[in-house]
């Protein structure tokens, strides 16, 4: 089955020997019965000819960003909305950095930073120019922003030299975007929650206990979950992230609130439990405000245990994880925690570290099964949507077996 019919292709053709390759690329996409359009950068244009482009993919080719006739259109907006999915191939050194920074000073990476579709890059470059650290610092960056990266393939280059470089080759490219759209389609036949930020547990109208949790990492797994063909709910507790606006999102404040949506979010084929739900509660919760010049003396009662009721529901999810941020004793808290909750998966971080886990754009995790015939993993730091990404993809892994 041809899984890239009738799809909407953006190729973004930069400077570099390798933009001859695109043509051939442009001819098998058509082939596929993709349709095509095509903005050519002014490096690009030194390589192949806007008139090869056009007649090959029987569109306009798009290049100047401050060409009025192009700008009637809004066509940094337009093309970017238009698109199914954005491919830059070949991607040079140039343009990655430009996206890793987020310099829009033409229309191709004007595009790219207005677009919310997939983004895929196909870098092609000189071996040497690849292995410089500020070339693969802006790889990683660009992974953060959930690109996805083709290639590139080891190989000799037109400079003469050998090594790792060289553009992917069509056929890869084909089938790597083939098998993106053949998991979406299905993808679609699950559900997820995701529960993320942190709650607030109130003392009276004005005061609440909560806690540091900004939502980061429960953000990033919604997007990706969606990303990857999976409806998704997000439930959240107070956060400053605007969350994926194709994402069904719910907001809400204390434990027994985002309680109450999970189930009514329910039946589901995976719950993902990222958010940091306070453990506590005041017993005795003051409908006024209470003075200063009072003596404050609080009780406090356990609070409702999400993962553990959604855990033993009789509407229980496929897939029910959880998340365990610890401070120390990680491993055996964890494991602890996994065997009194009842769930399948413990997702751990240890959040002494400042470097990762509150308010940080980086994490590392372990991942602790209740099958025993699965060993527990460690995703090394990374940021928190390429951590995003690695679970998800263990996730879809783990629908598929169920």
């Amino acid at each position: 089955m041809n899984f890239l019919e009738k799809k909407k292709i953006l190729l973004i053709i930069s400077g570099g020997i390798a933009a001859y390759k695109s043509l051939d690329l442009i001819r098998s996409l058509t082939k596929l019965q993709c349709e095509i359009k095509t903005i050519l950068t002014k490096g690009g244009t030194e390589f192949v000819t806007p008139l090869s482009v056009a007649s090959l993919s029987k569109n306009k080719v798009y290049s100047d960003i401050y060409s009025a006739e192009n700008e009637t259109e809004i066509d940094h907006i337009s093309l970017s909305r238009w698109a199914d999915l954005i491919l830059i191939a070949p991607a040079t050194s140039n343009i990655i950095a430009k996206m890793s920074q987020g310099i829009s000073d033409d229309l191709a990476t004007t595009v790219v930073q207005a677009s919310n579709k997939n983004i895929f890059v196909c870098p092609a470059m000189n071996v040497r120019m690849w292995e410089h650290a500020s070339n693969k610092q802006n790889i990683e960056k660009i992974k953060s922003y959930n690109y996805r990266i083709i290639g590139p393939f080891n190989g000799e280059m037109a400079c003469g030299e050998y090594g790792d470089g060289r553009m992917a080759d069509i056929e890869y490219i084909l089938k790597e975007l083939d098998n993106f759209f053949k998991s979406k389609s299905n993808n679609k036949k699950f559900r997820a929650i995701v529960t993320a930020g942190p709650t607030r547990e109130y003392i009276d109208p004005v005061r609440y206990i909560s806690n540091r949790s900004s939502g980061k990492q429960g953000y990033e797994i919604a997007k990706s979950l969606f990303n990857n063909g999976i409806e998704t709910t997000l439930i959240s507790g107070p956060s400053k992230l605007i969350p994926d606006p194709n994402i069904n999102f719910l907001k809400v404040n204390t434990a027994e609130e985002m309680y109450k949506k999970t189930v009514e979010s329910l039946p589901c084929d995976v719950a993902i439990f990222c958010a940091a739900v306070g453990d506590f509660k005041v017993k005795n919760l003051s409908e006024d405000k209470i003075k200063k010049n009072k003596d404050l003396n609080l009780d406090f009662e356990k609070n409702i245990d999400i993962l553990k009721l959604i855990s033993k529901n009789n509407n229980k999810p496929k897939l029910v994880i959880g998340f365990s941020a610890e401070t120390s004793n990680l491993h055996l808290n964890s494991k602890q925690k996994l065997q009194n909750k009842g769930c399948d998966w413990i997702i751990a971080n240890d959040v002494s570290k400042k470097d990762i886990g509150f308010d940080s754009d980086f994490n590392e995790v372990s991942i602790f099964y209740k099958d025993k015939n699965v060993g527990d993993e460690i995703i090394p730091k990374t940021y928190k949507s390429v951590v995003a990404d690695e679970i998800v993809k263990r996730v879809i892994n783990q629908l598929n077996l169920i």
